[in-house]
C-alpha cells in the first residue's frame, strides 16, 4: 500500500538503538553548549522566567472569565476582528472632582471621537481616564462619571489596580500611568518608548530618591518608615508619580501577584518597591521630570493646588501650541496666590511675574 513501509522486528530494534544513541549524543552536545559560556544559564533562566510570566497572564485571564467577570467591549472587539498588539496604553489617573482637568486634557492632547479611534487603530495607542468607584455604589458621584463616560466614552473603571486591569484588557508593549494635571506629547512619548521595545522588563520615568518622612502629620508621611533603615534615610530609586511607563512583563507580574504586593503610603514608592528585587531595567529619562520652558531655569506651575495645570514642556512640542499653552495657563492658574509649589519648590517672584504676564 502506498505510503506504508513494512519492517521486521530486528530492524525496528536496530532503529531504536540508533535513535537512543543519537539522543544521547545530542544531549551531550547541548550540555557542552550550555557550559561554554557563563551567561548561558542566566539566559536560560530569563527565558524560563518570561515563559512563566506569559503562562501566569494566561491563567489570570482564564480565571477572571471563569469567575464570571464581564468581558470588556475592547476584548469583544479584539476577538471578533483578531487580537492585535498595541504600542501603549495610557491611563490618566483622575478623581471624581477633577472634571475641569479632564476637559482640559480633552481640549489639548487627548483626541476625541473618531480621532481617538484612528489613533488606536493606526498608531496602536489607547488613552483612558482611570477611576474607581465611590464608597456609595451607584451614588451621585458614580452617576456623574457614567454620564460623562456616555458622552465621551473615554473612561476605564477600576475594581483592582490599573496595571492589572489594563494588561488583561489590552495586549500592549507598554502601560503608562499619568496624572490628569500633566500634558503629554504623545508622539514624543511614543518615540521614547520604541527605543526600549526590545527590553523585556523595563521601568521608565523620572527616577528619584526622596527622604523617608517619619513625622506624623506631614505630607507624604510614611507610616512604615522603620523598614527603610535609620532616621534620615532615603527611599530606593523609583519614578515620580506624574508619569511613568512599564513594559508588558512587569504589568503582567503586577496582575499575577497583586494579592501579595505590599502597598506603602505613596503609590510611586510602592511601584518602585515591587520592582527593586526583580531583573528590571530602570530608565531615568529626565524629560519626564518637572518641566521648564526652553531656555529658562525655572518650572512653570504646579498641578496640585486647585485647578492649576502642571505641564511637561519637554514633551509638549506640537501637542499644544505655545500661544494656546499660555492662554490655558492664564485660565487654570487664576489666583496666582493659590499656586504654591512645583515639585516641592516654592514659586519665586520671577515665576509669578512670568505666569501673570
Amino acid at each position: 500500500m502506498r505510503g506504508i513501509y513494512l519492517v521486521d522486528m530486528a530492524t525496528c530494534e536496530k532503529l531504536i538503538v540508533l535513535q537512543e544513541k543519537e539522543v544521547k549524543r545530542d544531549t551531550k552536545g547541548i550540555y557542552k553548549d550550555v557550559f561554554k559560556t557563563p551567561n548561558a544559564i542566566q539566559t536560560l533562566d530569563k527565558t524560563i522566567s518570561n515563559l512563566e510570566m506569559e503562562l501566569a497572564a494566561a491563567k489570570a485571564a482564564q480565571e477572571s472569565i471563569r469567575n464570571g467577570a464581564p468581558v470588556p467591549q475592547d476584548i469583544k472587539m479584539a476577538e471578533s476582528s483578531g487580537k492585535r498588539r498595541y504600542l501603549m496604553v495610557i491611563g490618566i489617573n483622575t478623581a471624581f472632582s477633577s472634571r475641569k482637568r479632564r476637559d482640559s486634557v480633552r481640549a489639548t492632547w487627548m483626541p476625541q471621537g473618531e480621532k481617538r479611534k484612528k489613533l488606536e487603530e493606526e498608531k496602536g495607542i489607547i488613552i483612558r481616564f482611570v477611576i474607581g468607584h465611590s464608597a456609595t455604589s451607584g451614588g451621585i458621584l458614580d452617576r456623574a462619571i457614567e454620564a460623562e463616560d456616555k458622552k465621551h466614552g473615554d473612561f476605564l473603571r477600576l475594581t483592582k489596580t490599573y496595571f492589572a486591569t489594563a494588561v488583561n484588557m489590552w495586549d500592549a508593549d507598554f502601560y503608562i500611568k499619568v496624572d490628569d494635571d500633566v500634558h503629554v506629547n504623545i508622539a514624543t512619548l511614543g518615540q521614547t518608548l520604541v527605543r526600549h521595545r526590545s527590553k523585556p522588563r523595563v521601568y521608565i520615568g523620572c527616577m528619584k530618591s526622596g527622604p523617608v518622612l517619619s513625622q506624623k502629620g506631614v505630607r507624604y508621611h510614611e507610616p512604615e518608615y522603620w523598614k527603610f533603615g535609620e532616621a534620615g534615610n532615603k527611599y530606593f530609586r523609583h519614578a515620580t508619580g506624574q508619569l511613568y511607563a512599564i513594559s508588558k512583563d512587569l504589568a503582567t507580574y503586577i496582575s499575577t501577584n497583586q494579592h501579595v504586593l505590599h502597598k506603602y503610603a505613596n503609590e510611586d514608592v510602592s511601584l518602585g518597591a515591587w520592582f527593586i528585587g526583580l531583573d528590571v531595567d530602570h530608565i531615568d529619562d529626565r524629560r519626564l521630570c518637572c518641566g521648564t520652558p526652553p531656555g529658562e531655569d525655572f518650572p512653570i506651575v504646579n498641578g496640585r493646588p486647585k485647578q492649576a495645570m502642571f505641564v511637561l514642556l519637554h514633551l509638549i512640542g506640537p501637542a499644544v501650541e505655545f500661544a494656546g499653552l499660555l492662554k490655558g495657563l492664564e485660565r487654570f492658574t487664576g489666583d496666582v496666590g493659590k499656586v504654591r509649589k512645583l515639585c516641592g519648590v516654592p514659586l519665586s517672584r520671577r515665576q509669578l511675574a512670568w505666569n501673570s504676564s
